[in-house]
């Protein structure tokens, strides 16, 4: 009996794995090409540093247990809507140049006359199946079908909070290219996308964009994987180069030497977004704590910082708010500008004296 228990199991698991959500792994020409990256050892990619799941002195089974089974904050979830406004994306004037955050890591952002979203996670829910990882009421107020039509979409790494499959597939045929790092390509092709709308790259490539656009590849320091299997894809950050202005797109990190390495080959920077939330002691190597943050923007050389990665999903035990009130907090003593607007809230990127009310006090 015991058998049969475990086969259907077994079953299920394979069942599950295989539905769209999930993805595909990388094979075929685009295995081969990934077995010929240097990022590529010992059947998957790896951090520029080591990278252990957890920090020293921590146990992943007690970790695991904490945040399944330990006790909950009781402001782990907001007790109110989160303040938010709905704009108007579609409607918004192409040769503005604005960023407007979406919820979570989620970002729409026009430059130069060119549009961007950057991993979009638009349905209610930051996990493959519905009811699990629900959005807090107020953050989940654009949906895939608000979205105008994109020039490109940016995806920084294909965990289900970062890369979300019915608004990727939803966007598809309003998005002239996709750009992915190495082997995510295998979930958009699954998607629907064709070969030929991909810029698929490693750290250290360099592509030109439309009107005089240049997107970079540069080191993050995270980890990746859909299934059972991780780090098959890579993972990475971008630095965003357009005739007027210079933009660090984060991606999760935690941590480490490449951000003074970015900082001193590209910086200074007029903006760099920055994920902030989802934190751990346990995680900060591959989440940054809100002290790395401030680090890692000083180390880039950030004239302004927007953190991102908060406010729409519970994906760690802290207070929902507590990442914004310490990276402001923090962002004061170093005398940073630390941009905080509202879901919605449209950034005027040209702008020089930005002002944000204290909107998770409220």
């Amino acid at each position: 009996m015991i058998y049969l228990i475990l086969l259907a199991v077994l079953l299920v698991i394979v069942y599950l794995m295989n539905i769209p959500a999930f993805g595909k792994a990388p094979e075929g020409k685009r295995l081969e090409r990934i077995k010929k990256s240097k990022l590529y050892k010992n059947g998957k990619f790896q951090n520029i540093s080591h990278t252990p799941p957890v920090a020293e002195g921590y146990s992943t089974i007690k970790v695991t247990y904490d945040f399944i089974l330990g006790k909950k904050h009781p402001l782990l979830r907001p007790l109110k809507n989160i303040p938010s406004i709905c704009t108007d994306l579609k409607s918004m004037p192409k040769d503005q140049d604005t960023f407007v955050w979406l919820g979570h890591s989620s970002y729409y952002l026009q430059t130069d006359g060119v549009s961007f979203l950057i991993d979009p996670v638009l349905s209610l829910y930051g996990s493959p199946f519905k009811y699990f990882n629900k959005a807090f009421k107020g953050s989940d107020i654009f949906k895939p079908e608000d979205i105008p039509d994109l020039d490109y979409l940016v995806i920084t790494h294909d965990h289900f909070d970062h890369l979300d499959y019915p608004t990727v597939k939803s966007v598809r045929d309003r998005t002239g290219v996709a750009i992915v790092p190495l082997g995510a390509g295998a979930h958009l092709e699954r998607w629907g996308y064709s070969a030929e709308n991909l810029i698929e790259e490693e750290w250290g490539t360099e592509t030109l964009l439309k009107n005089n656009l240049k997107i970079t590849f540069t080191p993050a320091r995270h980890f990746s994987g859909r299934k059972i299997k991780q780090n098959n894809t890579l993972w990475t950050s971008y630095v965003l180069e357009t005739p007027t202005k210079k933009i660090f797109l984060g991606g999760d990190s935690g941590y480490d030497a490449h951000f003074k390495m970015i900082g001193e080959q590209f910086g200074p920077f007029d903006y760099a977004v920055l994920e902030n939330g989802q934190y751990d002691e346990a995680w900060r190597y591959i989440h940054a704590l809100p002290e790395d943050v401030i680090q890692a923007a000083i180390d880039l050389k950030a004239e302004n910082i927007i953190p991102v990665h908060s406010s729409k999903f519970a994906l760690a035990l802290h207070p929902w708010n507590e990442p914004l009130q310490k990276i402001t907090g923090l962002g004061k003593e170093k005398g940073l500008s630390i941009l905080t607007p509202m879901i919605g809230e449209v950034v005027n990127m040209n702008g020089s004296h930005h002002q944000f009310k204290e909107w998770w006090e409220e």
